[in-house]
């Protein structure tokens, strides 16, 4: 058996590199360590941290295929981030233009939680404490 010791980073492929760039620092307030341009591949490569963990690797590649999301399908299913507060972060999310789901009650834990997409639609939940 393969002994872990966390989830190193998280891989996505946008197909707007500026748009996902804004979205992820600017909404989700993660913040930037690295960015590199890879010529060879017309690629951008973002490196992004929330709270000191490096969490995100944000790619931008020539004509990605579009990411099937609805029928969900095998595969990802979705990004969850941990919140204080489901409806601060919810009038954020509106106010930026974000409409997230109905706030949901998780049935086995009694939390709290809502999703909306990202840029590229990949869904996005919000867990709260």
């Amino acid at each position: 058996m393969l002994h872990l010791t966390s989830l190193h980073h998280i891989a996505i492929i946008c197909s707007n590199y500026e748009r996902s760039k804004r979205f992820y620092t600017e909404i989700l307030g993660f913040n930037i360590i690295q960015e590199v341009y890879r010529a060879e591949r017309q690629s951008y490569k973002l490196d992004l941290e929330l709270n000191r963990s490096y969490l995100i690797e944000l790619f931008s590649f020539p004509d990605p295929p579009k990411r099937v999301s609805r029928p969900e399908a095998c595969g990802l299913r979705h990004l969850a981030f941990a919140v204080e507060n489901i409806e601060e972060s919810i009038a954020f999310l509106v106010k930026s233009g974000i409409n997230p789901e109905p706030i949901r009650v998780d049935e086995h834990t009694g939390k709290r939680f809502t999703f909306f997409a990202d840029p590229d639609d990949l869904p996005i939940e919000l867990y709260e404490l």
